[in-house]
């Protein structure tokens, strides 16, 4: 059975990570087949949004698999881990993403949650960063994580190593939404439509503009983004919007 499943419905494509017998912890395989539906995803013009969960309802993801004596999969006669050219590739990405937390979500499967778009949680759901316990520390994650919680929280996390709630994750703004484990499925399908029925250009030009404008200036920001806006305003997708909008009619996106 494969470490990983990719389904689609309808413009919707989830990725799964299938070992709920190992807490959906990461292997080799786990981390190509995530990045294979990725590029999977950005290959097929059907597809508007991802949605990575885990299998069953213990774990999202625990991490890598410490067992079997290649914890963290990486072969040294390379520059780059494969977890960390996963991180690289869905960075890069064009297409909106959601982390659908269905269980525990520790060490480097927090590195999966932080590298999507948007993140729906169960409220029994347990998270850490507890890599200081086993005696290295949570490097690659830092590199989104600090990005989107505040310093502070970053540092209690992960220098104390112990779990915290999904309220905490909400509030340190890691979260979306927390919802009771019974509605986390219709809180993504919901939260997936209010993606789906928008201009799939203006999306894919706008992550990448986020992506891009992370390391500018103010100057160079707003000088990139105002040619940024002159070229999706030329798009056939800005006619249909604006035309739609005029003529109070719900837009045909092409």
């Amino acid at each position: 059975m494969s470490d990983v499943l990719i389904g689609t419905d309808g413009p919707v494509l989830t990725i799964t990570i299938n070992r709920p017998d190992k807490r959906n912890a990461m292997n080799r395989d786990v981390v190509a087949g995530i990045a294979a539906g990725w590029r999977q995803a950005h290959e097929d013009a059907a597809v508007r949004v991802i949605v990575l969960t885990g299998a069953g309802d213990k774990a999202f993801c625990a991490g890598a698999d410490l067992g079997g004596g290649q914890s963290f999969f990486q072969d040294l006669s390379k520059p780059t881990s494969d977890y960390a050219d996963l991180l690289r590739l869905v960075q890069n990405g064009t297409k909106p993403s959601i982390a659908r937390v269905n269980g525990t979500c520790m060490a480097g499967g927090m590195g999966l949650l932080c590298m999507t778009d948007m993140a729906v949680a169960a409220d029994d759901v347990v998270f850490g960063l507890p890599e200081v316990k086993v005696g290295v520390f949570p490097m690659q994650v830092l590199s989104l994580l600090q990005r989107i919680v505040p310093r502070r929280v970053v540092a209690e996390w992960c220098l104390t190593g112990e779990p915290f709630t999904p309220e905490e994750a909400r509030a340190a703004g890691l979260l979306n939404h927390v919802v009771p484990r019974g509605e986390l499925d219709a809180k993504v399908a919901w939260l997936a439509g209010r993606l789906v029925d928008k201009s799939p250009m203006a999306i894919r030009r706008g992550k990448y503009a986020m992506r891009a404008i992370e390391a500018m200036s103010f100057d160079e920001a707003i000088a990139f983004t105002e040619g940024q806006i002159a070229l999706t305003a030329q798009t056939e997708d800005a006619r249909e919007g604006i035309a739609a909008f005029t003529e109070k009619r719900k837009p045909v996106w092409r």
